[in-house]
């Protein structure tokens, strides 16, 4: 049962459908087509519009055991490699066996991947694997064709509702604890407008990542941990946050860049580009024998480590000997994305560095979806299946988005075909009595990401977490004495999304401080060791009835 909501105004207003998606990506619109082919009624309330998600932004591919040769087994034996001994192996294993299957069904909804001359869809490498098994799209526009095909689909269907524009807020319930529903602020003029509720027979958050917990990263400017903190305030488990993939390519845009930053897919190494520092050595040779291949945690630290020897700021990505056509035909949007920025990758190396990219962790959750709260589903990198481990293998996010929606679509076609889907009626009186959350002031959110990314980022230790946290609790008690003196500040969409990424920061930190060793990408610089007696196993996050997170390690 929920106890802690974020402070809000009372619903003016009510929705009613069976299946109400938080989220529009590949995840959250899988789900919502497949939950219509089972006869129910379909709501997709997204943040931003339709297409706005992280998935449109994603350019290496999706990855499948598609080629000639390759199979469910070896690309398994490849994840459980970068998931540093935390995955889940019968999660990895429905993954990379429904896979293949999934991916075709994604081509027959309209997804147009690109094909060599014999028909069959063209397959490359990216880090960590050791099969050409990334199918990809428009050169490097996978994620974009993938939302474009599912977002027709998805509009096509008069049965499929949309509210675009909309914050999700918290999690109703009924008098047993099951979700009924939720509410949300939508952002606009109309019938449904300012906060409201949608009521529901189960709820799905798709919601996506929590990138702009950092200042630089890939993430788009919406991805600020709405689902994980939702989810945290209704009760819910959430495991692994402190597992952060940094993604070690991103465009360097100089020291005062901050919010969303242009990728450098992998896939342009998978392509034979080299990473060198500005003498033009190649730093990854000997360091990996996948060298610039190697699994993206590696590949992060030992660009971090290179930085700090030489005090560079960045290295370089050189990808001269592809020349001018490849660069036009394979890379067309990073091409224009440097060329925007003033570097053209046809005549000189990329100015790279890592940032935040990826959460491994998430809300917790079953290979059906389900969470620890009865009728609340996860999936895509809101969700923690345990397919990730402690590091995301290349290409494995929007398979595992796809994949895990058609396990909860499947799930909940079951449930009403069984009559284990019942309307449900909101418990008011509980919902009034959950705590309010007070909301920070709306500049707390650069504090935020600025703490975060100078003491929880790619680099970690007990004293630096320490003072990140001490931080992150003087906003909090800011807050709070300004709710108590009554200057609180107005419940808005910055002040939500505020509170939000101080929230899943706390419990991020809160992680990152007790994991005593160096795992994917966790590293500690205190603990450089990974620790397979004491720490092969997850933490597991709740919300304590004082409002807090509480990490206790899964028992061995």
């Amino acid at each position: 049962m929920s106890t802690h909501r974020l402070t809000a105004p009372a619903p003016g207003w009510t929705a009613t459908t069976d299946v109400v998606v938080v989220g529009s990506g590949v995840a959250g619109l899988t789900v919502a087509l497949n939950v219509r082919k089972a006869g129910l009624r379909a709501m997709v309330v997204t943040k931003a519009m339709l297409d706005d998600g992280s998935t449109r932004w994603a350019q290496g591919g999706i990855a499948a055991a598609l080629g000639e040769g390759d199979t469910p087994e070896q690309h398994l034996d490849d994840t459980l490699v970068a998931g540093a001994g935390l995955c889940d192996e019968d999660a990895v294993r429905t993954l990379v066996t429904e896979g293949p299957d999934a991916v075709r069904r994604l081509i027959a909804t309209g997804a147009a991947f690109d094909r060599g001359a014999d028909g069959e869809v063209l397959l490359t490498r990216e880090g960590g694997h050791h099969r050409n098994r990334i199918a990809h799209a428009g050169g490097d526009a996978t994620g974009a064709e993938i939302s474009r095909a599912l977002v027709a689909a998805v509009r096509t269907d008069p049965q499929i509702e949309l509210i675009e524009h909309a914050l999700v807020l918290d999690l109703l319930t009924d008098s047993e604890g099951h979700a009924a529903g939720l509410t949300l602020h939508v952002m606009g003029e109309g019938a449904r407008d300012g906060v409201g509720a949608v009521r529901a027979r189960a709820v799905v958050l798709a919601t996506g990542g929590m990138g702009q917990v950092f200042s630089a990263t890939t993430n788009p400017a919406v991805s600020t941990g709405d689902g994980v903190a939702l989810a945290l305030r209704a009760g819910a488990a959430v495991t692994d946050l402190e597992f952060v993939q940094f993604h070690p390519t991103v465009l360097w845009l100089g020291p005062e860049a901050e919010g969303q930053q242009p990728l450098v897919s992998e896939a342009v190494r998978g392509e034979g580009a080299h990473l060198v520092d500005a003498d033009g050595v190649r730093f990854m040779v000997g360091q990996h024998e996948l060298a610039e291949l190697a699994p993206r945690d590696i590949v992060a630290k030992a660009i971090t480590r290179r930085m700090r020897e030489q005090s560079a700021e960045h290295m370089y990505l050189d990808g001269r000997h592809f020349g001018a056509e490849m660069w036009e035909r394979r890379f067309p949007t990073i091409l224009a994305s440097c060329r925007t920025h003033g570097i053209d990758p046809v005549t000189e190396p990329i100015p790279v560095a890592p940032a935040a990219h990826y959460a491994s962790g998430g809300v917790r959750t079953d290979r059906h979806g389900r969470t620890s709260v009865p009728g609340l589903y996860a999936c895509g990198e809101v969700a923690c299946t345990g397919v990730h481990g402690a590091n995301r293998l290349a290409s494995n996010s929007l398979l595992e988005g796809l994949v895990f929606a058609e396990r909860i679509a499947a799930d909940l076609a079951e449930r009403h075909l069984a009559g284990e889907l019942p309307e449900r009626t909101v418990d008011v009186e509980a919902a009034r009595a959950a705590h309010p959350v007070p909301l920070p002031a709306s500049e707390a959110r650069a504090e935020i990401q600025r703490l975060m990314s100078r003491g929880a980022g790619v680099l970690r230790s007990a004293a630096s977490m320490a003072g990140t946290a001490a931080g992150l609790g003087l906003i909090a008690e800011q807050a709070y004495a300004n709710a108590a003196e009554e200057k609180p500040a107005d419940p808005r969409v910055e002040t939500w999304e505020a509170a939000n990424l101080l929230l899943v920061a706390t419990a991020l930190v809160a992680a990152a401080a007790q994991r005593a060793e160096t795992r994917g990408c966790h590293w500690r610089e205190d603990f450089p060791e990974r620790d397979d007696a004491v720490w092969r196993r997850h933490l597991i996050t709740t919300l304590a009835a004082t409002g807090g997170p509480v990490s206790t390690p899964e028992e061995q």
